[in-house]
């Protein structure tokens, strides 16, 4: 039985490898994030193929990771 205790483990997060994704899962992943309202922030567009690329490097450097929330059961990717 799952429990909704701050403090227990099955609801920590879980850092997930890019490379336990299979590549389209990964793309799909990542253009759901970068289209998401609010992700991108200037005065010109980006198009999403540049923002999917500026994001994958920062996977690839360990500069973001991706998380799943066992408690919301989404996945999202974060800036570390």
């Amino acid at each position: 039985m799952q429990t909704n205790e701050p403090n227990d483990p099955e609801n920590e997060p879980v850092f997930i490898e890019p490379e336990a994704l299979a590549p389209e899962t990964l793309r799909r992943l990542i253009e759901e994030f970068v289209t998401r309202d609010g992700t991108d922030y200037g005065e010109t567009e980006t198009p999403v193929e540049k923002r999917v690329a500026q994001v994958r490097a920062q996977l690839d450097r360990g500069e973001a990771a991706i998380v799943f929330d066992p408690e919301t059961e989404s996945v999202t990717i974060v800036r570390i």
